[in-house]
């Protein structure tokens, strides 16, 4: 379980900079981050220590990464953007 001052960080982490990875990352962080099993928290965590670039291509679906842990939370986070919104 992260703290406040940690979750703070790891959404600062989301913000990228990028318009594309802001749009999908920053939502998800503040829609689901929390409800995650602290096991697909840590997985969010690690793909916030990935390149963008290789970050982009995994949310726009041209590669995958090698790393399952990854490709799972990658997946939630495409699936959390691709769910209409109310």
């Amino acid at each position: 379980m992260y703290s406040e001052n940690e979750i703070k960080r790891i959404y600062w982490a989301s913000r990228r900079g990028m318009l594309e990875l802001d749009l999908m990352l920053v939502p998800f962080m503040e829609n689901c981050f929390r409800s995650l099993s602290p096991e697909k928290q840590q997985h969010y965590v690690a793909l916030m220590e990935c390149e963008d670039t290789e970050i982009f291509q995994w949310l726009l679906g041209t590669e995958n990464p090698d790393d399952k842990n990854l490709l799972g939370i990658v997946n939630d986070i495409k699936a959390h953007a691709r769910t209409p919104k109310a």
